[in-house]
């Protein structure tokens, strides 16, 4: 598989001295069917040590839109954001079920917008952070599927429709989604980060450590380069199953794993 260039609209945070603690979540899927991981959410941000956290996408399981703040489940998760986002440093990063998550919603949540990649500065160190979904590449169709809805035309076309419609469309198109990864999964696995491309996009920022989420994989390994590594996000889930929630926790000393449940 052919390395992709490195995107040209990578964004640099240089992280201030009094920093000493960052965490990294992402794929908690928020939705009105979860109210124990929103409860978890709640709890975590409430009470975390860092000064900054970064959600590295999929905070919702759909976001159809910022007038999506009118429904009742989202004012309440717009509200639980905001007084995180006024205690630290609160930013947020789209991914493939909320990519759009527009600058309304994030200014109502006193999120900073998180451009995919990110190259985050600290602690002597650079990590690129991504959603991992672009990355994906032996994933053709959803990559084509990628490409069509990032255009500006069709968000353009798709926010003028009336909220029903669109929470109409977001529900065929998880279906649509839901059916692909189970029938990928039996055929050949779930598509994973593409190393080789990886790590050029690390060496291109001098990282030698790569974060991201998406693949529900979570796992710390060498990778992308030599002396490189990457640490893959947990997903959350604490109403389905085997109970999940997991923080990445970056201070001086290093990457900590820290367990929710």
């Amino acid at each position: 598989m052919g390395e992709t260039p490195f995107p040209l609209h990578t964004a640099h945070v240089h992280a201030p001295p009094s920093w000493r603690c960052i965490d990294f979540i992402s794929d908690i899927h928020l939705h009105e069917g979860l109210p124990r991981t929103t409860e978890a959410l709640g709890a975590y941000l409430r009470s975390t040590p860092a000064d900054a956290v970064f959600i590295l996408g999929d905070l919702f399981e759909a976001w159809v839109g910022d007038d999506m703040r009118s429904q009742a489940y989202e004012a309440a998760c717009t509200q639980m954001l905001s007084q995180a986002g006024q205690r630290l440093h609160l930013a947020i990063m789209v991914g493939n079920r909320d990519f759009l998550l527009g600058p309304d919603a994030l200014q109502a949540c006193h999120a900073h917008n998180m451009v995919d990649p990110t190259a985050i500065h600290a602690f002597g160190k650079t990590v690129l952070t991504v959603h991992g979904d672009e990355l994906c590449l032996a994933d053709a169709p959803y990559l084509k599927f990628r490409a069509q809805v990032r255009q500006s035309t069709w968000q353009q076309a798709f926010l003028s429709a009336p909220l029903p419609a669109r929470l109409a469309q977001a529900r065929q198109m998880r279906e649509a989604s839901q059916a692909h990864q189970q029938g990928q999964a039996k055929i050949e696995g779930y598509a994973d980060v593409d190393e080789a491309t990886a790590g050029a996009w690390m060496q291109a920022v001098g990282a030698d450590t790569l974060v991201h989420g998406h693949t529900h994989h979570p796992k710390s390994q060498p990778f992308g380069l030599p002396g490189g590594t990457r640490h893959v996000l947990s997903d959350w889930d604490l109403d389905h199953g085997q109970p999940r929630a997991e923080v990445l926790r970056w201070q001086a000393t290093g990457f900590e794993r820290i367990p929710l449940v």
